[in-house]
């Protein structure tokens, strides 16, 4: 398609703001990893900005070693993997009914989602709720409350309402209930939404912070944010096990970075092989009626 010169200047301004823009939100995530790949004297001196200073992975080695950061970092995958599936599928057996204007009851389910989309609950309710129900200091709390949020109900409703009638009819004509046309016809063509839905709730499971914060007493069962959260904050955490002589390549900086990157990495590594289905996802399940 033929573009003006106005168009092609347009578009290669975007182009620029969006590079400059990328190359700004790397900056500190590149001095976070320079800093976990630099030595003791490097940090200590200042010396490090985008690139290691006096390349060690001895800061790497010592977190890798911390049995009690597995530990968070095992909890937190499981709950994060169990918790998007069950988020997944408590969305879509709730959006699928809610996509059909025949269901009766439809418009109203929507605007209570609606409602508690854009009210939250207060903070002491939300807790004695949460206390009532026999989730304090319970390892639960850290999949129960997020396996349903009304924003991913209403993307997906939204996309689901877009399938074709067509073809749905011509499977209840085949016998085909309700139940089974959602699981062997419609989620298997919905890949683009199902993709989008679980980065969002396997992000928000992956970094939940609040929920173990208030909820949670027994450190066995503190995922890795809270952990990343004592090393940060405690100098006797981070170190603790640590051999006490000079000789030590790493200091308390070096080893919070290498514990901020070590985090970060798994959400990192699964989002390129989400990235194709994400714009289109999104795009579909918000803009179309």
């Amino acid at each position: 398609m033929f573009e003006s010169r106005s168009e092609k200047i347009f578009v290669s301004g975007i182009t620029i703001v969006l590079i400059l823009l990328s190359v700004i939100a790397l900056i500190p995530l590149l001095s976070v990893i320079s800093t976990s790949l630099s030595s003791k004297n490097a940090v200590d001196m200042n010396l490090v900005t985008l690139w290691p200073k006096q390349f060690t992975f001895d800061s790497w080695s010592y977190i890798i070693d911390r049995p009690d950061l597995w530990k968070s970092f095992f909890l937190t995958l499981v709950t994060t993997l169990i918790g998007t599936v069950l988020a997944l599928l408590m969305t879509a057996l709730l959006a699928y009914p809610l996509s059909k204007s025949e269901f009766r009851w439809g418009s109203v389910i929507m605007i209570s989602v609606v409602i508690a989309m854009i009210f939250k609950a207060p903070i002491v309710p939300y807790f004695l709720t949460i206390r009532g129900i026999g989730l304090y200091d319970n390892p639960l709390v850290l999949i129960i409350p997020h396996i349903l949020n009304p924003f991913n109900l209403i993307i997906m409703r939204t996309f689901f309402k877009q399938f074709s009638k067509e073809l749905e009819e011509a499977a209840l004509l085949e016998g085909c209930g309700y139940f089974r046309m959602l699981f062997q016809l419609v989620l298997p063509l919905s890949k683009a939404v199902l993709a989008t839905l679980a980065l969002f709730y396997g992000v928000v499971l992956w970094n939940q912070f609040q929920h173990p914060l208030l909820f949670l007493q027994n450190t066995d069962w503190f995922p890795l944010q809270i952990k990343i959260r004592q090393f940060i904050t405690d100098d006797n955490v981070i170190m603790a096990g640590a051999a006490s002589t000079v000789d030590l390549n790493y200091n308390e900086r070096t080893l919070r970075a290498a514990t901020v990157i070590f985090a970060i990495l798994p959400i990192i590594m699964v989002y390129p092989f989400l990235q194709k289905y994400f714009v289109k996802g999104a795009m579909i399940g918000s803009v179309k009626g």
